[in-house]
């Protein structure tokens, strides 16, 4: 009778366990739980907060880490977004700001700690707003990042991954080389670089930085971009050329608008992420507050797109993400992508009201 007892009880339990693994695959989690996949959480532009040129930093209940589209975030494997400025308390500013054609920030270290709260794995400093305090700056913000568990990328910094038995590695690019970004305008370098690094790695992720800003700046053009003079990358070209060389996801961003996406042979593209997390001081105006968390799945074993879930967002005021309930960025990637690139996107959309509180 003890043995006929405890049988019932372990295949009880046994099916409660099984029907809860099914529920939560249904749930906008496809893959999360094989082997077979590689999930990266992608995010834009992020600037936490800045103690220059003014003093401008979030209350608790707006602090990244607080938010509640963090749940959909920082549920995958590897989390990922363009650090939109240095991380320290000290170091000159080594911008003419008074311009009005330059902007320079300076993120508290103390907010580092939201991005590891978040659960980033990895974070962009391949940009132009990195060493807007130098040396002292960038420092800082390596070591900050760092010491939190996250990885800086671009140039000789690679984030480096062994998700479910294989070899990822995450790769930095920006139209002007340095020790902290490879070149987005050496097309035929950066084709070396990723081919170089796809002989050691099973899987080769490539962000970069490039292609001019703003409002008008939606629309991809097969062409060298210019902005206030400088030369910001032909990045169709660019991806393209990557991809070719071995590289397996394309993650863009720099606009601070969304642009479109694709699916090139067989590896998915984002030409720019737009606006993730940007506290004051940038532009929250249409289309600069629309944006979006891109969550990726590709195939481990041949390095191919399978499928994107988007949760749709839309900036407050103050560039605090909020979960956007009309999908305009939804409306917004469908229409660039079939426009610009001649591509279809089939997107899985979130569940909204499930992360609205």
């Amino acid at each position: 009778m003890r043995i006929l007892k405890f049988s019932f009880v372990f295949v009880f339990i046994s099916l409660v366990v099984a029907l809860v693994i099914l529920s939560n695959q249904g749930k906008g989690e496809v893959g999360a739980f094989d082997d077979d996949y590689l999930v990266i959480s992608a995010v834009g532009d992020t600037m936490l907060g800045s103690a220059y040129p003014t003093v401008a930093v979030p209350k608790e209940s707006e602090r990244l880490y607080n938010l509640p589209i963090v749940r959909f975030l920082s549920n995958a494997d590897i989390v990922f977004g363009n650090l939109e400025g240095p991380i320290s308390d000290s170091g000159v500013c080594r911008k003419r700001t008074s311009s009005g054609k330059a902007y320079a920030f300076r993120m508290p270290t103390y907010l580092a700690d939201d991005l590891q709260k978040a659960g980033f794995k990895a974070m962009s400093i391949a940009n132009n707003h990195s060493r807007d305090f130098g040396e002292v700056g960038i420092q800082s913000t390596i070591r900050e990042i760092t010491k939190r568990g996250i990885q800086p990328v671009g140039g000789k910094y690679v984030a480096e991954f062994n998700i479910k038995g294989k070899k990822v590695c995450i790769l930095g690019f920006y139209p002007y080389p340095s020790e902290y970004a490879y070149s987005l305008l050496d097309v035929e370098g950066a084709k070396r670089i990723v081919k170089s690094y796809k002989e050691k790695y099973d899987i080769v992720i490539v962000s970069f930085h490039g292609g001019a800003e703003g409002p008008k700046a939606q629309r991809l053009v097969y062409r060298e971009e210019k902005f206030f003079g400088e030369n910001r990358g032909n990045v169709i070209k660019f991806a393209h050329s990557v991809v070719d060389a071995g590289a397996d996801l394309v993650l863009g961003h720099g606009p601070h608008v969304l642009r479109g996406v694709e699916v090139y042979k067989g590896k998915f593209i984002a030409y720019s992420l737009g606006n993730f997390y940007t506290y004051e001081f940038f532009s929250t105006s249409y289309p600069n507050n629309i944006s979006a968390i891109m969550k990726i799945w590709v195939s481990l074993k041949d390095g191919n797109f399978v499928k994107v879930s988007v949760l749709p967002l839309k900036q407050n005021e103050r560039g605090v993400p909020q979960v956007d309930e009309s999908k305009t960025s939804i409306k917004l990637l469908e229409k660039l992508s079939i426009e610009d690139l001649s591509y279809k996107p089939n997107f899985t959309v979130e569940d909204i009201l499930a992360l609205k509180n």
